[in-house]
């Protein structure tokens, strides 16, 4: 399982915009090959910061599968103006694959 990362600043003022059209955004994502689950966090500091984890099987499944998919085109339009600056997104892995999940 592979571990998506995103840091997302939101422009002032558009939290609530944000997160509708996240509410719609999140369909999409969840219906690609390869996806497990996702959360997305606001900080309770700073209220135009979210943080979006997403679960995959691969890393492929997000960086191709999903990034070179129509899908992630609607994705685009729905969110990525609301972003600023852009996240940077990343991908981890868990050290001890053996170990049960929490909860």
């Amino acid at each position: 399982m592979i571990l998506e990362v995103a840091m997302l600043q939101i422009k002032p003022g558009q939290t609530v915009q944000f997160e509708r059209a996240f509410a719609q955004a999140q369909a999409i994502i969840a219906g690609m090959p390869g996806y497990l689950a996702h959360q997305l966090q606001r900080c309770l500091e700073a209220p135009d910061k979210y943080l979006l984890l997403v679960n995959w099987q691969r890393l492929e499944d997000h960086t191709i599968g999903f990034r070179q998919s129509p899908q992630y085109q609607e994705w685009r339009q729905l969110l990525h103006h609301f972003y600023e600056p852009f996240p940077t997104v990343e991908h981890f892995a868990r050290v001890h694959p053996d170990s049960p999940l929490p909860g």
